[in-house]
Order: structure tokens, then sequence, then C-alpha cells
């Protein structure tokens, strides 16, 4: 698949095109970072100074999957192994200085999407990525003794849907031989590890998917485990297990000759870019959450102990030694932005092409002149099913002949912090801890105004960093850490996430959106989940 726009970005502290003092003292240690963060649409190749400055980003743009299918979703591997290799040699063009002073290599990825490889790392297909709805069909607890437990504890549906989504599963099924050829079944995070170091290893932070792997242990399943039994995948097929924070090896001859990294620098275990994101965010513990504003929105806490804030859905390891990431997810998130910009905002977005600066910048008048509320607008966002509402679907009430485009796009930011704040409610309840403040991330926090309308919905001090590639930093912290730039992960932390702005809850608002939560938000899903059973009754969708 082709490979889409470059983007070189130079960062500066200072003002003017040359770096400040501040920013050049990296100069003296001769040390930078480079984080890799691989997304669902596009790759970042990063630069970080040891206190966390963004030196030089550069990005490569791609489709996020092809589709052969109806519901499938896939993506030939090869366009995030070459997207870094374009990523990093264009990196070294625009700062060769710093490129060359790269002490650490760590990669963030996104989740749940999946590859087999051979002997040698080449993919045997297309990788299966976490877009993807395809169904295998079921065999573990669906008949006998197994199957009445099930029943009883009110689980059978949630462990059929979890088989169902195991795409092991479906290959093992449809593509026998494709399975048997299978070396490694990875994440797209150890396909890049093993491309860079010739090893077939990564980071127990990174293992979020559809895998036998206990999220309790930390480590894989045990055959008499649960999931060694949902996800049956052979011993031999799983890859090496690594720390967060240790080496998995270090840049090979080829992989240097490939990207412009020097040779036998080390990668480091990082985590998932979620949980890199957190830690960039700077959530070492409960008593603080991370809001997640990406294309999966999410909400998320560091804790040390193990509790699932959805049950049956796990706590996800940390990069924090021996912690866990108690997350809340809104499946399609703040996607929700870019499908009222498809639907609705042609005209914003040619005027934002006009004046050069993106949509969303246009979009944020919506919020400036419209009020808390929406002028009663609610918005349920479910334009994705929840993990734990498979049936649900998304809903707006509260329509009048007073209502425009630019209160619907409020009531949709508001919506997503409602559903964010339930699940910070959840995490709170499950975890028994009162949350104090919030970091926020992600693509839309760059908007102050839906920084302000979460601050006012959550009534929390809203926390943001000097850069929304929060989880590009927080691989470039993870990293730094390793390799022993900072004494320790909590050091590294203090070191190079850097607060920029704090948004304070006006309390005026605070009240309207507590009511609407409370009063009318929260009711939503239990009076319409009758009608959702109805819907999928007479038209089939969404499918078993």
């Amino acid at each position: 698949m082709a490979i889409g726009d470059i983007q070189s970005k130079r960062r500066t502290v200072g003002s003017g095109s040359t770096p400040s003092s501040c920013a050049c003292k990296w100069l003296v240690s001769k040390q930078t970072i480079l984080a890799i963060d691989c997304g669902t649409q596009s790759l970042r190749a990063i630069l970080f100074s040891p206190k966390g400055e963004l030196l030089e980003r550069v990005q490569v743009s791609y489709e996020p999957y092809f589709s052969h299918q109806p519901g499938w979703a896939e993506q030939d591997p090869k366009v995030y192994w070459t997207s870094l290799c374009t990523a990093c040699l264009q990196l070294k063009k625009a700062a060769p200085e710093e490129f060359n002073a790269v002490a650490g290599v760590g990669v963030a990825t996104q989740r749940a999407t999946m590859i087999n490889v051979d002997q040698d790392g080449n993919p045997l297909r297309p990788a299966i990525t976490w877009l993807d709805q395809r169904k295998a069909t079921p065999f573990f607890g669906c008949k006998g003794l197994l199957n009445l437990g099930l029943k009883a504890l009110n689980l059978e549906q949630k462990i059929l849907i979890a088989q169902a989504e195991g795409k092991c599963n479906w290959i093992k099924e449809f593509q026998p031989e494709i399975w048997e050829k299978t070396h490694k079944y990875l994440q797209v995070s150890g396909f890049l590890n093993h491309q860079l170091t010739g090893n077939f290893s990564d980071s127990i932070a990174s293992q979020i998917a559809h895998l036998p792997f206990s999220y309790r242990r930390q480590a894989w399943s045990k055959r008499y485990e649960l999931l060694a039994n949902l996800f049956p995948i052979e011993k031999e097929k799983l890859i090496t297990l690594v720390p967060a924070g240790e080496a998995l090896g270090a840049v090979t001859s080829k992989a240097s000759d490939a990207t412009g990294i020097p040779k036998g620098v080390p990668v480091i275990a990082c985590a998932s870019d979620k949980g890199c994101e957190t830690i960039g965010a700077g959530v070492t513990d409960q008593r603080m959450i991370s809001l997640s504003f990406g294309t999966t929105a999410t909400v998320q806490t560091t804790s040390q102990k193990y509790f699932e804030a959805i049950k049956l859905m796990p706590a996800y390891p940390s990069p924090v030694a021996g912690a866990y990431n108690s997350e809340v997810e809104i499946f399609r998130g703040f996607w929700m932005i870019t499908w009222f910009k498809n639907e609705f905002a042609q005209k914003e977005v040619e005027q934002a092409k006009a004046m050069g600066i993106s949509a969303e910048e246009v979009l944020n008048q919506c919020l400036e002149k419209t009020d808390p509320g929406a002028m009663g607008l609610i918005v349920q966002p479910y334009w994705g099913p929840g993990l734990d509402r498979p049936l649900a679907k998304g809903a707006m009430i509260g329509f009048g002949d007073v209502h425009t485009k630019a209160h619907i796009y409020r009531a949709v930011i508001e919506g997503l912090g409602f559903a964010l704040k339930e699940g910070m409610e959840r995490i709170e309840k499950k975890g028994k801890v009162t949350v104090e403040k919030a970091s926020v991330s992600g693509g839309a926090s760059q908007s102050d105004e839906i920084c302000r309308i979460m601050a006012d919905i959550f009534n929390l001090p809203m926390i943001k960093g000097r850069t929304h590639e929060t989880s590009g930093l927080g691989a470039a912290i993870i990293t730094a850490a390793g390799i022993g730039v900072h004494s320790s992960l909590d050091e590294a932390v203090k070191n190079m996430m850097t607060v920029q702005k704090v948004f304070e809850p006006d309390h005026k608002n605070v009240s309207i959106y507590q009511d609407l939560y409370q009063r009318v938000y929260k009711k939503m899903y239990q009076a319409l989940e009758p009608l959702y059973l109805e819907i999928k009754d007479i038209t089939g969708y969404p499918e078993k």
C-alpha cells in the first residue's frame, strides 16, 4: 500500500527558527531519545531530549486498512516497517546531529493488530487490525456442564464473544495452512522490534490483544487458565516477553542501513500506545487518571493492585514495574470528530484548507458560540458498541428547531465526556479510590475548548503537557530510564513530563453538567436497551 504524506516539524523552546539555549542543553551530553509511535493511520518518529523536549518529528501517513470483505480490516505489515524507515531517514536528514546522538530507541504501537511471520520475520499474510470485525466459530464452553456453569454465572455470552473475536481462532479455522507455517504470532510492536533487533521479543506491557496472556500474572497463560483455552496458541509461536524498561536487543547492521539509526543502539521494551500515553501524561498512581482523546477514547489509571473496571475486561500491564493500567474505552471515541467532519462539516473543512489550519480549529468556534448542555441535546456516543454493551448503538436525543450544526458538535464532545466520566466512576468504585485530577492527551486535546468542557464535566483539574505527542513522550521516558539517562522511571517522569496548562472547572458549568449526567445521561442506556434489542431482531445488526 502506498505511503502518504510525510511531515517534518522542528520544535524549539525559544522563539524564532533556531533552538534556544535551554533546548540546546542536550548538545552537552550528546544524547537524544528516539521514540517510534506506530498508530492506525500514521507512524511518527520523534526525537526527544533527556528533559523531554521535542526536538524534531516526522510523521508518515498511510491508509488505516484495506478490506476484501465487508467488516474486514487488514494492512500489509511492510507498511509499518517501510514507514518507520522513511520517517527515520527523513528525521536524520532534518536533524542530523540530534539523530546521530540517539542513545536509545523505544517503540509504542497500536494494540491488538496481529501479524503471522515465518522464521525470518517475513509476514505470511496481511495483518488483521484491531478494527477488523470478522468472527471465528466459538468452540470452548459451548456444551456440557461448563456451558451450564457459564450460563449460571451470566458469563456465557462474554466467553462466546471473546472467542469469536480472537483472530488467531479465525486463521486456524479458515486458513489452517497459514497457521501451520506461522513461526511467531505477534503484535505490531513485536514485528517492529524484531525488524530493529533481529530478536523475537517484545515488552510485557505491549501484550494487549486476544492472546493467551495472564494479565494478573503478566506472563503467558498456563494451560489450565481461561485465556489459554479461549486462544489456544502453541507456546512455540509466542514471542519472548521482556519487562518494560529492559533491553530487547540492539539495532542490527541491516536495520541501521534501512533506518539510519546507528548500529548497536539499544532498543528498550516500552508499552502499548495507551500505556505509553499514560506514562507520558505523568499518571503513575490511582490519584490521577489519563484521558486519551484519540481514535479510541480511554480513561486509564495506574494501580499497584489488579482490578477489573468492567467484569472480564482485564487490567492491562503497565510500564510501571508490577503495576496495572485499569481502563475503560469508548471504541470509536474521538473518531467521531472525523465522522462529524465527513458528514456535516464540509464547509468548515474547506475554510480550514483556505486558512492553512486544521478543521478542528475552525470547529472550535462551534464550542465557543454554544452553551454548556447544547440546548438540551444529549449524545450517547456508542457509534461502536462497548465491550460490556455489545448491542449498544449511538443515540442523540432532545432535538428542537433551535438546534444547529454547532449544537450537534458540542453535544458529541459532551457525550464523549459523559461516557469517559462514567468510565472513571467505574474505576473509582472497583479500585476503591477517589481521583483528584486528570491529564489529557491525544489529538483532540490540542483544543483548549474541549479541555475546558472536560474539566467542567469531570469537575476536576485537567492537566495538559507541553506536547500532544504523549505516547511518543511516554516511550521516550521509559527508554531514558532503561538506558540510565535517569535513575528510575519516576525520575524520568519528573524530568521529562512538563505541565503546560491546567484547566480548572467552572463551577457554574459543573452544576449543569452534573444534572444532565445524573438525571439524563446515566439513564439513557437502560431506557434504550430494549429498543436496541428490537433493532437487532428486525435488522440483524449487529451480527452475533
